[in-house]
């Protein structure tokens, strides 16, 4: 699994003109989902995203987790973190997962995530043309990788 977690002052999923999803106050993050993945993938990246350190303490210094700054999470499906491109100049996303392997997963990690978090999770719709509007904190953006785990 691939992730792109953005701190974010607010975030929303527009679906059809409409908002589907939004939060304030969290982060959001972009998941993309390969064959490769596990139930220990899911379970490995979601408390590190409910773990890490990226709020900011009465100091101003980035010592607090999403969980105990009550933050919120707004998780979106995304397959083109799978993109290739290594040949060529079209991307190539042979790698992400087809939707009957790929929209479990993505149901599991809300699952696992709203566990971990203690709350409801907001996402977006697998699948659908979304338009994703944020005010990224900071900026703080992190990107996780469950095959590579730096």
């Amino acid at each position: 699994m691939k992730a792109v977690i953005q701190r974010v002052l607010k975030a929303s999923v527009s679906i059809g003109g409409n908002i589907h999803s939004a939060i304030h106050n969290g982060v959001m993050v972009l998941l993309g989902i390969e064959d490769a993945d596990t139930e220990e993938d899911i379970s490995w990246l979601s408390q590190k995203i409910v773990q890490l350190r990226i709020f900011n303490d009465e100091e101003g210094v980035m010592n607090i987790s999403l969980k105990d700054s009550s933050g919120d999470i707004l998780l979106v499906s995304q397959f083109t973190l799978h993109a290739s491109v290594k040949k060529g100049n079209r991307p190539s996303y042979i790698k992400a997962s087809k939707p009957g392997i790929a929209i479990p997963l993505y149901e599991k990690m809300i699952r696992r995530l709203e566990a971990d978090l203690g709350k409801p999770v907001k996402t977006g719709v697998f699948g659908a043309d979304m338009k994703v509007a944020l005010i990224n904190d900071g900026p703080v953006t992190i990107i996780i990788d469950t095959k590579n785990k730096e």
